[in-house]
């Protein structure tokens, strides 16, 4: 089974998407195939990789048939089932599927759906597993080592649907109060999530159906985003939230009584920083930013903040690897 993360946090601005988009090429870089796959319906993540003439080709002004909504588009317009997506290749052993502001239409049929799955309907578990469905069938077409899904920040249907369909998750967290209100909420929901699903669906399943998500949702860890430091500590106010941010998130997201004692913390997989400067010249130049080179305009001291965020994202995404338990090559 093709191991598939989602990044996940119900509190907005921490620097999800990026995290995914840079962990995606570092990922193919590193000789992985990854497919990722955003299902925000405010297609973020489409948005930084693609630049605004292909992204206009994709989302013309009627349907959308190369997003990942075109793809499940018959299931949710009562018209048949879900297609083949296309796949945009960003890089080698790198693909896409690309976002569609029109996702937000599903949220409805979703939420209402869920609770049929316990009476074991069939049409319930094919709309909830529909992104699933129409993932692994990409991933399998890709030879995808791994996937990564990008989502939005709430707790909303259209991400329980993606988080039925993920093996993991990585919880990208800041240092700040609503980052920790936002852990609390996260870990009880996804909890409730994976043991409605495990326990009282899947037993209901209808058997022509197989094989579904089995909706592990295993969490792996957080990523800490955005630190702010001086003199390589953090400063007072962010300090302050970094030391409860381990016990918040043993106790909330895994359930476990934390252990004041745990130095380091197990459960971080890798500390990112800002590097403000480096994101605009990213953005411009439509690639991560460890990949920006002098004629993209990282000189002088911007050339030291790449090769930084270059080692930081190689060794943030072998600690996911190695968490995760997959390798490059494994399914191609």
């Amino acid at each position: 089974m093709i191991s598939s993360i989602a990044f996940f946090n119900n509190k907005g601005g921490v620097g999800k998407t990026s995290l995914v988009y840079h962990s995606a090429w570092m990922f193919a870089q590193l000789g992985y195939r990854v497919l990722a796959v955003d299902l925000d319906p405010q297609s973020n993540l489409s948005i930084m990789a693609l630049d605004e003439e292909r992204l206009e080709e994709l989302w013309p002004d009627h349907d959308h048939p190369e997003t990942l909504y075109g793809a499940c588009a018959p299931l949710f317009n009562g018209a048949g089932d879900v297609g083949p997506a296309h796949i945009e290749e960003l890089a080698e052993g790198l693909g896409l599927l690309v976002g569609d502001l029109a996702l937000s239409r599903t949220e409805d049929e979703l939420s209402t759906e869920w609770p049929r799955c316990l009476e074991g309907r069939e049409r319930a578990f094919r709309v909830t597993t529909a992104f699933w469905r129409v993932i692994h069938q990409a991933a399998t077409r890709h030879g995808a080592d791994l996937v990564l899904i990008d989502v939005g920040p709430n707790l909303g249907a259209i991400n329980r649907a993606a988080l039925v369909a993920s093996s993991h998750v990585v919880v990208p967290a800041a240092p700040d109060l609503f980052s920790l209100q936002g852990l609390k909420n996260l870990g009880l929901t996804l909890r409730k999530w994976r043991k409605t699903w495990q326990d009282q669906a899947l037993p209901e399943a209808p058997g022509a159906l197989t094989p579904l998500p089995q909706g592990q949702m295993a969490p792996i860890g957080y990523v800490l985003m955005q630190h702010a430091e001086r003199l390589g500590r953090p400063t007072k106010a962010y300090g302050k939230w970094q030391r409860r941010l381990p016990s918040v998130y043993s106790e909330s997201v895994l359930g476990e009584t934390p252990d004041s004692a745990q130095t380091p913390d197990g459960n971080q997989i890798h500390r990112v920083k800002h590097y403000r400067s480096l994101m605009p010249m990213a953005m411009e130049a439509r690639k991560p930013m460890f990949n920006l080179t002098n004629a993209d305009g990282a000189i002088g001291a911007h050339q030291t903040n790449v090769q930084q965020c270059y080692a930081d994202f190689e060794m943030l995404v072998k600690e996911i690897a190695k968490r995760v338990g997959v390798r490059a090559g494994a399914n191609g």
